[in-house]
């Protein structure tokens, strides 16, 4: 079985190459899944195929690990770049973001955005 850095190093790896099966073949089926865009929780592989198939088709978002941590409650906190353009190629946003991940039987369960503000506007 993979570390958990390993999983969602290869997570991160191919939601950038735009493979979701890829990214959906390592989350629980039931994941529950932040959604960075309006707020809110999404949920399940289904819905977030969905929210990602609709957020690319206005946005191209790129997220690039840069640190790893496991917090006391055995969740890991990911340091992220986020960088995000409009279809046109102009960056929209370009910060850091922390994604905190729960781990269950080798899948993603669930992912929340721990920066304050994360939630963007765009």
């Amino acid at each position: 079985m993979q570390s958990s850095r390993e999983l969602l190093t290869t997570a991160y790896e191919r939601f950038n190459a735009r493979d979701i099966e890829a990214v959906l073949a390592l989350m629980h089926p039931d994941v529950n899944w932040a959604n960075g865009m309006t707020g809110g929780r999404v949920l399940g592989r289904d819905n977030v195929r969905e929210y990602w198939r609709g957020q690319w088709t206005i946005l191209d978002p790129r997220v690039e690990p840069v640190g790893f941590k496991e917090d006391e409650s055995g969740r890991i906190r990911v340091s992220v770049h986020q960088v995000v353009r409009d279809l046109a190629g102009k960056i929209l946003v370009d910060q850091m973001v922390e994604h905190v991940y729960l781990i269950q039987n080798g899948l993603i369960d669930r992912m929340d955005i721990a920066e304050p503000g994360a939630v963007s506007k765009l």
